[in-house]
């Protein structure tokens, strides 16, 4: 027997048309929708990573779903490894601030005018996965009205259970007491923590760790505890390239993040730590 390395093969190259990779990932779309607005080199990456973050929010709100309708079905495993993979899909996320993080004013305001009346506020992706965490309000359909298809999938977000909703309809069909007024809610609505929901929580967590409700209940807190944190770092992030100066598109800016940065998601769940 030869002993004598031999080259890896080399991988067929000659494909008709475009590569399989290509028709998969759409790759040539992607690196063409990049179209700066100004002469400043530093654009490209700003608006680079927003388009990533829009990606990043598209598949945080394909776990959700995943997981609520797992839930539907009292499906809590496949619920769970939705729950852990948006996990990490939210770190990811989250590490998409890093290279806006050291913007300087000066920086900032060099393509600042290019955004003319964009903001963040308005990414519809962006308001879907805030519904799905129980955030909802009708007004928040407005800047969408014309795009047909945008606002009827927000329209139909916001009338459909969030995320917790389905949790606490779980919840109730394990016999846990789940208050009538809160499982019959008007969904469309913002959610509003319950005292007795808190009490269900703090028994589960006073119970068996181990229990499947109380590993439900972690993967909740661990996405809760993200999204704060990804509200924080945007808080962080626009601070430091712009003060308390009004937001693009005419946004409250740093005192709307603020504000959004005090609210807790899932909030029953962080409460009812102070009574285990």
């Amino acid at each position: 027997m030869s002993h004598e390395a031999h080259e890896p093969e080399t991988p067929h190259l000659d494909f008709q048309g475009t590569t399989p990779y290509e028709d998969y990932v759409k790759a040539d779309v992607l690196t063409h929708l990049q179209h700066t607005l100004s002469d400043d080199p530093g654009e490209m990456v700003f608006l680079v990573t927003t388009q990533v973050m829009e990606l990043w929010f598209t598949v945080i709100v394909h776990e959700w779903e995943t997981a609520a309708q797992a839930l539907r079905r009292d499906d809590v495993p496949t619920a769970l490894d939705a729950l852990r993979r948006s996990r990490r899909e939210l770190e990811a996320l989250n590490a998409s601030w890093r290279p806006l993080a050291g913007l300087t004013p000066a920086q900032f305001n060099s393509y600042r005018s290019a955004l003319g009346e964009g903001s963040g506020f308005q990414s519809a992706m962006y308001r879907r996965m805030e519904f799905l965490l129980g955030d909802k309000s009708a007004s928040m359909l407005v800047p969408h009205r014309g795009a047909p298809r945008v606002h009827a999938e927000l329209e139909k977000a916001l009338h459909e259970p969030g995320l917790y909703d389905e949790v606490l309809r779980f919840l109730a069909r394990r016999g846990h007491p789940v208050p009538k007024d809160v499982l019959e809610r008007d969904v469309s609505r913002k959610y509003e923590p319950s005292r007795e929901v808190e009490e269900i929580w703090t028994a589960v967590y006073a119970g068996d760790e181990r229990d499947e409700v109380a590993r439900l209940g972690e993967a909740l807190t661990d996405v809760a505890e993200l999204v704060w944190r990804w509200r924080n770092d945007h808080l962080v992030a626009t601070r430091r390239a712009m003060g308390s100066k009004t937001g693009t598109g005419g946004s409250a800016g740093v005192a709307w993040l603020e504000k959004r940065a005090q609210k807790s998601v899932f909030p029953e769940l962080w409460t009812a730590r102070s009574y285990v």
